[in-house]
């Protein structure tokens, strides 16, 4: 049986892989220890997954295990070595404002973590895939540079503009505002890519637009959708920051981008890269993703605005995920935007009883 080794195993993508490549025959190995709890409080923990996925799969094995220790991640990659046929990297600091309070920390799981685990692969299982979830916002800044127009609910590209279709690989990530998350990550991707190219490891990058769907635990500081809707349907107050609201966002849910990674898997390419996301059909801005958030729960958003915007956060961003598409056609999406805030809801009622707003109308 082969054996998948996943990090971040319960976070939004980590526990979506895990149950994906059990059901594909795989023994599951996962590593968490639920470091986004410290990142951003009780309510972010995934502990509630985590044991959720060692009840739904008898053989999943789980290890509490911090990816900055290579002690401990020699000894997990030691005992599976000769069955290891898949690594996917999901786990990381996923916060442009937290990582400016913990620079080390930040740079320490992200970059430093990333390293470990491609160092595990290459000594212990060095034919294995190695799929890496990184970030559009190795980018940085530099998509703010596009000559957006602004528009009633959105901002908005001319159609006739190259990038209207959504973002493609050629974007620099030079030059630009990154954030230090965006640092980390970028620093993170190019190792990726490196151990593909120097080594001739079965590595992959990709990049991802707004990753999402009912698993994830949603925070101010991280999980677009799933914190909007948390606060829909809890009553709680959502801060918009800048942009007035009409920032734009693709959205892919995990089950997608966790098909993907299995697409690769099949018929891997060493070092390549790959933006992935929803796609222009699947974007929307924060003003229109609280009108949909509205509609689907029947309840009226709270919410507040603030004029500073975070830093380095994208105006507008949508994903071309053409060069994906070209080297995998039978990858298709299954998830429309309103199906995955329609699930994101239906899975709602553990946030029910945090707010004051209890009595969520079902429609």
């Amino acid at each position: 049986m082969p054996i998948a080794v996943i990090t971040g195993s319960a976070g939004l993508i980590g526990s979506e892989a895990v149950r994906f490549f059990a059901q594909k025959g795989f023994s599951v190995i996962g590593i968490d220890n639920n470091m986004r709890q410290y990142f951003f409080g009780p309510e972010a923990s995934t502990r509630w997954n985590q044991e959720r996925l060692k009840k739904d799969i008898p053989d999943y094995i789980h290890y509490q295990a911090d990816i900055r220790d290579t002690k401990k991640l020699a000894k997990i990659f030691q005992k599976y070595s000769s069955g290891i046929n898949l690594m996917i990297h999901t786990a990381a600091q996923p916060s442009h404002d937290w990582a400016a309070k913990e620079p080390l920390t930040d740079f320490g799981v992200n970059a430093s973590g990333t390293l470990n685990l491609l160092e595990m692969t290459r000594r212990y299982c060095p034919k294995a895939v190695f799929i890496f979830t990184s970030t559009n916002k190795v980018y940085g800044d530099r998509p703010n540079e596009l000559p957006l127009i602004e528009l009633k609910m959105r901002w908005e590209l001319k159609k006739n503009h190259p990038y209207y279709p959504g973002i493609d690989e050629r974007m620099s990530i030079d030059q630009s505002k990154h954030s230090l998350f965006g640092a980390s990550k970028a620093a993170a991707d190019l190792l990726v890519q490196e151990y593909g190219r120097y080594f001739g490891m079965k590595t992959v990058c990709f990049r991802g637009g707004c990753l999402t769907g009912p698993n994830h635990s949603g925070t101010m500081l991280h999980g677009f959708l799933s914190y909007l809707m948390k606060c829909c349907v809890s009553g709680d107050q959502y801060t918009i920051f800048g942009y007035k609201g009409k920032q734009v966002r693709d959205n892919i849910h995990s089950f997608d981008l966790v098909n993907a990674f299995y697409h690769f898997y099949k018929k891997p390419r060493p070092g390549e890269v790959y933006n992935i996301g929803g796609g222009r059909k699947n974007s929307c801005s924060m003003l229109e993703a609280i009108a949909l958030c509205e509609a689907i729960s029947g309840e009226k958003m709270k919410y507040v605005y603030k004029n500073q915007n975070r830093i380095g956060d994208h105006i507008w961003y949508i994903t071309d995920n053409g060069k994906f598409q070209s080297h995998y056609p039978q990858w298709q999406q299954t998830f429309d935007l309103r199906k995955t805030i329609e699930e994101i809801y239906a899975n709602s009622t553990r946030w029910q009883a945090a707010g004051p707003n209890r009595k969520t109308k079902r429609r």
